[in-house]
C-alpha cells in the first residue's frame, strides 16, 4: 500500500543544507499498525509529512496505492489527501465555533457530498467513536479525550485507505490517551491501516511495528509480538 524507496528531505538554512530525512526506504502493507518513533528532530514527523502527502521529498519515490504520489503537483496531492488519508493531530484542529457534527463534516464539504448524506456519514463517524450524544456539543464543551475522538471520527468520515496519527495522545493525561489508544485498537481490528508518530514507548507498543528514527534514517524496523502488545487482550 505505501512504499518509498530513497527518500530524501533537504532544507536550506542559510548557506547550510539541513538533510531532515536520508534515503528512507519501506513498505507498509494495507491493515499494519505501524508506528514511527525517535526522539525530536529524528526526522519522523518529516516522514510522516511525505506519507500523508502534506509535503514532496527533495528527492527519491513515493508511491500510495500503486500511484507515484512523488510526482504529483499541489491540486492532485489535496486530492490524495482528502479521498485517501484521515489525519489525527495532537493539537485537534477543531473548529471552535462549530459542532462536533459541523467538524466531522468537513472534510466532506470540500470534497462536494452533498449536505444530507453528510449529516449520516458524519453520524456514523460520531457512533464508531461513541460520540453520538455530543455531536451537536462545541469544542469548549467537549473534555480533551472527547476533542480527539471527533477527531478521530473527522479521519474516519472519507473511509480512507490510511489514518495517520501524530502524537495522538500528546495533550491527554494517561487515563484519556489509554482510552484513545484503545479506541485507534479497535479501529485497526477492523481493518484500518493505522500509523502513529509518537516519542512515547508505551503508545508505540500499542502497534504491531515499529519503525524507529535517528538523525534522518530509519535505524530500526521491527515487528512487535502480541504478548509485547500494550494493547493486547
Amino acid at each position: 500500500m505505501i512504499e518509498t524507496r530513497d527518500l530524501w528531505k533537504t532544507y536550506t538554512m542559510g548557506h547550510e543544507k539541513v538533510h531532515a530525512l536520508r534515503g528512507a526506504s519501506l513498505e507498509i502493507e494495507k491493515g499494519e499498525y505501524v508506528a514511527i518513533m525517535g526522539p525530536s528532530g529524528s526526522g519522523k514527523s518529516t516522514l510522516m509529512n511525505l506519507i500523508g502527502c502534506l509535503d514532496t521529498p527533495s528527492q527519491g519515490e513515493y508511491y500510495l496505492n500503486g500511484r507515484q504520489v512523488s510526482r504529483m503537483n499541489d491540486d492532485e496531492l489535496a486530492n490524495i489527501r482528502n479521498r485517501e488519508i484521515g489525519f489525527v493531530f495532537q493539537t485537534f484542529n477543531l473548529l471552535p465555533r462549530a459542532t462536533a457534527l459541523h467538524n466531522v463534516e468537513l472534510p466532506l464539504i470540500y470534497n462536494g457530498t452533498s449536505s444530507a448524506e453528510r449529516a449520516t456519514m458524519a453520524e456514523k463517524a460520531l457512533d464508531l467513536v461513541d460520540l453520538t450524544d455530543r455531536m451537536l456539543h462545541k469544542p469548549s464543551e467537549l473534555s480533551g479525550g472527547q476533542r480527539q475522538r471527533v477527531a478521530i471520527a473527522r479521519a474516519l468520515v472519507n473511509n480512507p485507505s490510511l489514518v495517520l496519527a501524530d502524537e495522538p495522545t500528546g495533550n491527554l493525561d494517561s487515563k484519556t490517551s489509554l482510552e484513545i489508544m484503545r479506541l485507534l485498537d479497535d479501529l485497526h481490528g477492523q481493518g484500518n491501516t493505522i500509523i502513529i508518530v509518537t516519542h512515547e514507548r508505551d503508545i508505540g507498543k500499542h502497534a504491531h511495528r515499529v519503525l524507529s528514527i535517528l538523525d534522518g534514517e530509519i535505524a530500526s524496523d521491527e515487528s512487535i509480538p502480541e504478548s509485547q502488545r500494550n494493547g493486547a487482550h
